[in-house]
């Protein structure tokens, strides 16, 4: 019906879709990425990919190299890059307006995905459960503004209580030019909330944003089943753009007139590599070292 309505085609498969497109938009569950980028770049098609990238560093390698040798491109979406307050905060660090920065503090705090089935958001061997689903944003902005990160030493509510219905987390990160990241990702919240926060301090000033902050009384209080807030939550913005359509369109210019991004799918591997180090740290309770990533081939 839905087809009917805007005079779209059914597919019983993306393989039988991909002789008709010209570009993959892939918003599936993570686990799948691998897979559907690997069909979209051997049928020559230009990918879009949600974060995080891939459910491991190998197979977002071989995305990668499958979308350089095929000669397309790779776009990750990373939308936190395209919300208005973190790229003019990002502007100002590189304007030299805070000095060398020394400690990035960001939250990113909401109630756990829900579906009526088949909720795939909360089966960590297809998502990798809140830290590499959520506080990845976080990490990329982080990596994006402090540059490359060497050390991660996370702790999470899910590595110590796997069957509790909620998670937060703490993830530490080093990185390599002395700065010091803290990243606290949630999903323990009652709906409909979803709070994101950033501090950058630097050597010349202090730079802060909170969603919160307008808002005279915050009131969190788990409600009935049925209240109103959509099943995956969402952060929001007042602009009269939405910030998935200030990405849209960035990615389109790169699609059509080669147009530069900012975001890279070598930013998407970077991420992932780091969000996956924090669940390992929060696992073993032990900090991880970083390795640095070969070349992926062009």
């Amino acid at each position: 019906s839905i087809a009917d309505r805007y005079g779209s085609q059914v597919y019983a498969s993306l393989d039988t879709m991909l002789a008709d497109v010209d570009v993959v938009d892939i918003c599936t569950p993570t686990h799948l990425h691998h897979e559907m980028v690997l069909k979209a770049a051997e049928a020559g098609k230009d990918v879009v990919c949600e974060k995080p990238l891939a459910r491991t560093v190998a197979q977002g390698q071989e995305m990668m190299a499958a979308c350089n040798a095929a000669g397309v491109k790779l776009l990750v979406a990373h939308v936190v890059r395209f919300f208005p307050q973190y790229a003019q905060a990002k502007a100002a660090v590189d304007r030299g307006e805070l000095g060398q920065p020394a400690v990035l503090r960001l939250a990113r705090e909401t109630f756990r995905p829900k579906k009526a089935v088949n909720n795939w958001f909360v089966d960590f061997e297809k998502s990798g459960g809140m830290m590499l689903d959520l506080m990845i944003h976080d990490i990329d902005y982080a990596r994006w503004v402090a540059g490359e990160v060497k050390t991660v030493f996370a702790k999470s509510i899910s590595s110590a209580w796997p069957d509790v219905e909620v998670d937060h987390g703490l993830a530490i990160l080093t990185h390599q030019d002395g700065a010091i990241s803290h990243i606290e990702g949630s999903w323990a919240y009652p709906p409909p909330n979803f709070r994101t926060y950033f501090e950058i301090a630097g050597s010349g000033g202090l730079l802060e944003y909170d969603s919160g902050s307008t808002a005279p009384i915050s009131l969190y209080l788990h409600q009935e089943e049925g209240g109103e807030a959509p099943d995956v939550p969402l952060p929001t913005s007042p602009l009269s753009e939405s910030p998935y359509t200030t990405q849209a369109r960035e990615f389109y210019h790169a699609l059509v007139d080669g147009a530069p991004v900012r975001v890279s799918a070598e930013d998407g591997l970077a991420a992932l590599q780091i969000a996956l180090a924090a669940i390992e740290s929060a696992r073993t309770g032990r900090p991880v070292d970083l390795e640095p990533l070969p070349e992926v081939p062009a």
